[in-house]
């Protein structure tokens, strides 16, 4: 039998609005649920992008942007690791400290007793990790909170630290060593650039394809090809002019690359390995993880060293961009910064919900703050003032979720 041409277009345009339908009732039951993701965020560092522009011409120009990208990384890396610890609902208050002292050995060694860098760098994070699996024993065996191991840690470590320093106080890292030409000079050439959106944007559609095969043939919703190639097509858009725009000036730093991988191999182990499915498991349900059999102590042991060891990644990419190590180094408000990024970004302060990437959009949100504040001229307290109400609104729209979501009987 064969079907008229006119009858075959009509259903052809008529499936393009039954999707659209489709999608806009699932975005309204997502949000009956309360599962909003980051699209808060999103649309949040939306509204502050467009506000300072129009206050300050000069916030979206690439050389801005270029410096708020380097700006990012370092209390960005440090913020994956708190991501990780609030996934179980947990909270690490000494990762400032931490980064402090990763910096404090990279200095006296390296500088001070003529170390090789990479030796300096792997005894730095080696201290990360031994002080993460510290953490992990204390918890696990004795049942001693976190916040209280956590602060003992910030105190501890902190003096540690200036121990470490001892009288020197503050050194200077030769502007000359490769670790701080990758923090400061290192940036993609603008071919390799182009290459590397057009590559992530290829492997989005693959995976995403091959995850979307598995839920059809396991019979659950799965999201139309058609979609699927939208959703790349607009990622290599969005890539793409985005680094058109960033090598009108200096081009993407290799240190704010470096923070994008962490994310991207973070989120792989979160969404894709048997150690990552624990980690949800156990923040959601600490005795239902047990009963299925998960090993609850190696997943917190683990997720403090996961945790630590990037802090002390943090302090080292702090110091190479900063080229000097002193007694401030992981002071100040980088320890509240690194665990606001990771709040407002979405990650649940309950556990059990969050994901790798919201580091990047937390530290992106509070950068993006400071940057436009400093532009406007305006004193460092108003910045504190913002952050405050953005990470207090972030924790009423976590706490709303969480509500919305349990009256819904949704996990």
């Amino acid at each position: 039998m064969n079907i008229p041409a006119t009858s075959t277009r009509v259903a052809a345009s008529s499936s393009a609005p039954h999707r659209l339908g489709h999608l806009l009732r699932a975005f309204r039951q997502r949000l009956r649920d309360g599962d909003l993701g980051s699209t808060p965020v999103v649309i949040g560092l939306i509204i502050i992008w467009i506000a300072f522009q129009v206050l300050n011409p000069a916030f979206l120009t690439p050389a801005n942007l270029v410096n708020l990208a380097l700006q990012c990384a370092a209390v960005g890396t440090i913020s994956i690791g708190v991501v990780l610890v609030l996934l179980l609902g947990q909270i690490d208050l000494s990762v400032g400290s931490i980064s402090g002292l990763a910096a404090a050995i990279l200095g006296v060694t390296f500088v001070g007793w003529d170390w090789p860098v990479v030796v300096s760098v792997a005894l730095a994070l080696a201290a990360g990790a031994v002080i993460g699996a510290f953490y992990g024993l204390l918890y696990s065996r004795f049942g001693v909170p976190s916040f209280v191991i956590t602060l003992a840690g910030l105190l501890g470590v902190l003096g540690i630290q200036l121990w470490v320093l001892g009288d020197e106080g503050s050194i200077n890292i030769p502007f000359n060593s490769w670790i701080v030409r990758f923090a400061q000079q290192m940036f993609l050439p603008n071919v390799v650039s182009y290459i590397a959106a057009v590559v992530a944007a290829g492997l989005y559609c693959w995976v995403t394809y091959r995850a979307q095969s598995r839920r059809a043939a396991a019979g659950l919703g799965s999201m139309h090809i058609t979609e699927t190639a939208v959703r790349a097509l607009s990622l290599l858009v969005l890539l793409g002019f985005g680094s058109w725009y960033l090598n009108k000036d200096r081009g993407i730093g290799l240190m704010f690359v470096l923070f994008v991988v962490l994310v991207v191999c973070t989120n792989y182990m979160l969404t894709r390995t048997k150690w990552g499915r624990s980690v949800y498991a156990v923040g959601g349900s600490v005795e239902a993880a047990r009963r299925a059999g998960i090993r609850v102590n190696r997943v917190y042991v683990s997720v403090f060293i996961a945790a630590t060891t990037f802090a002390a990644l943090g302090g080292l990419l702090a110091a190479s961009r900063l080229a000097a190590a002193n007694q401030s180094s992981g002071g100040g408000d980088a320890n509240l910064t690194a665990i606001a990024a990771a709040v407002i970004g979405g990650t649940s302060l309950f556990g059990g919900r969050g994901s790798a990437w919201s580091a990047l959009l937390g530290i992106v949100v509070i950068m993006s703050i400071s940057s436009g504040l400093t532009l406007l001229t305006l004193d460092s307290s108003v910045r504190y003032m913002v952050t405050g109400g953005v990470l207090l609104l972030a924790v009423i729209v976590d706490a709303i979720s969480r509500r919305s979501r349990a009256s819904h009987g949704v996990a």
